[in-house]
């Protein structure tokens, strides 16, 4: 996954821009966690719980996207889009099978918690 931050030097604000690939990131972490340190330490409490496997399949609603956490993954969707993701997600599991949705990614677990520490000590 490859991405840069970047800071803007009038207001003040924190970007993030992503390859074509996971450019949905880029919009997600500026809307859903922005600054919000916290916010960040919750999402890398799940990361954890996820890895030592105390949870798994989670799914966390934000105000215009939505994350679905599973084993070995996390997948960003636009919050319109999640019904129809999660239906044909688990249609997907039962079917054996990937197909990619336009409005969403998917990286690895291990590379969603880097890209949240990186956002954390940008935004520092």
């Amino acid at each position: 996954m490859e991405y840069e931050f970047i800071h803007d030097s009038l207001t003040g604000g924190a970007s993030a821009r992503f390859s074509m690939e996971h450019e949905i990131m880029g919009p997600w972490l500026e809307v859903e966690v922005g600054k919000d340190i916290e916010k960040i330490n919750v999402l890398l409490e799940v990361v954890a719980n996820i890895k030592e496997r105390q949870q798994k399949d989670i799914t966390i609603t934000g105000m215009e996207y939505s994350l679905i956490f599973s084993e070995d993954s996390v997948q960003v969707f636009f919050n319109r889009d999640l019904e129809d993701v999660e239906q044909a997600y688990d249609s997907e599991i039962e079917q054996g099978i990937n197909t990619g949705y336009d409005s969403s990614t998917e990286c690895g677990v291990e590379d969603f918690r880097e890209l949240l520490i990186k956002w954390s000590n940008f935004i520092k």
